[in-house]
């Protein structure tokens, strides 16, 4: 069963926008975990503008289901959080200094040697390692000789043409997927997923083992309130 891990960078979002603790992003995550989400994700970045690191602390503290903290681990700011919290997961992810949102995998031909020393590092601390890549057989075969226990799909190309033609919008990332089931990798999947298009992606995606799924789910929440929305995405996870 693919598992549904709630990203709350958005409520940490809004609480930011006027100050003070409301909405609570622990209180959420606890809701969550209440509601039947599977996972919490963060995905701090060096401005704090949404997650700040003090909430990693305070999620670390209390969630009881899987912690993935999502980030740049070219910024040493976000190693020590990670080692600090020794999070479930850890997903690498190549964001940039001031990028809005990720909008990439990481070249892992390229950046083959420093990922390898990165995954090593967080392995020897118990947490499980993610790498974020594009939806590229090479990019996932590379990212297997750096010795990760998975990789996560970088979902909004699926996304973006999935109204137009689902069958061209899943065909890279199911050979993706069975190219990480090849090199033995565990498979994850995150970005502009939402209820229209999950249930196509995870009944056509083989060793799906997770989503990310954070500003959809959030949005939705607001229509449907957040124990719904969490039923229904699970529902499509489990249909």
């Amino acid at each position: 069963m693919t598992k549904l891990s709630v990203n709350i960078n958005k409520i940490a979002t809004l609480r930011n926008s006027r100050g003070g603790n409301i909405p609570n992003v622990l209180t959420t995550a606890l809701a969550c975990e209440r509601y039947g989400a599977e996972g919490i994700t963060v995905h701090p970045r060096p401005d704090e503008r949404h997650i700040r690191y003090q909430d990693v602390y305070d999620l670390k503290a209390e969630i009881r289901t899987e912690f993935n903290i999502e980030g740049n681990c070219q910024e040493q700011k976000f190693i020590d959080l990670v080692l600090a919290n020794r999070p479930t997961q850890v997903t690498l992810v190549p964001d940039t200094l001031g990028q809005l949102t990720s909008n990439h995998g990481w070249d892992t031909i390229k950046h083959q040697s420093y990922l390898q020393e990165m995954v090593q590092l967080f392995q020897e601390q118990g947490i499980r390692v993610s790498i974020f890549v594009d939806p590229e057989e090479e990019m996932v075969e590379a990212a297997a000789e750096t010795g990760t226990d998975r990789v996560e799909l970088y979902t909004e190309a699926y996304a973006a043409k999935f109204g137009f033609d689902k069958e061209a919008a899943i065909a890279p990332y199911f050979k993706a997927a069975k190219k990480a089931q090849e090199v033995g990798l565990g498979l994850n999947a995150g970005h502009d997923l939402d209820c229209n298009n999950l249930r196509y992606f995870n009944e056509h995606i083989p060793g799906l083992l997770e989503v990310s799924i954070g500003h959809a789910l959030i949005a939705d929440a607001l229509f449907w309130g957040l124990e719904e929305t969490i039923k229904r995405y699970l529902a499509e996870l489990k249909a």
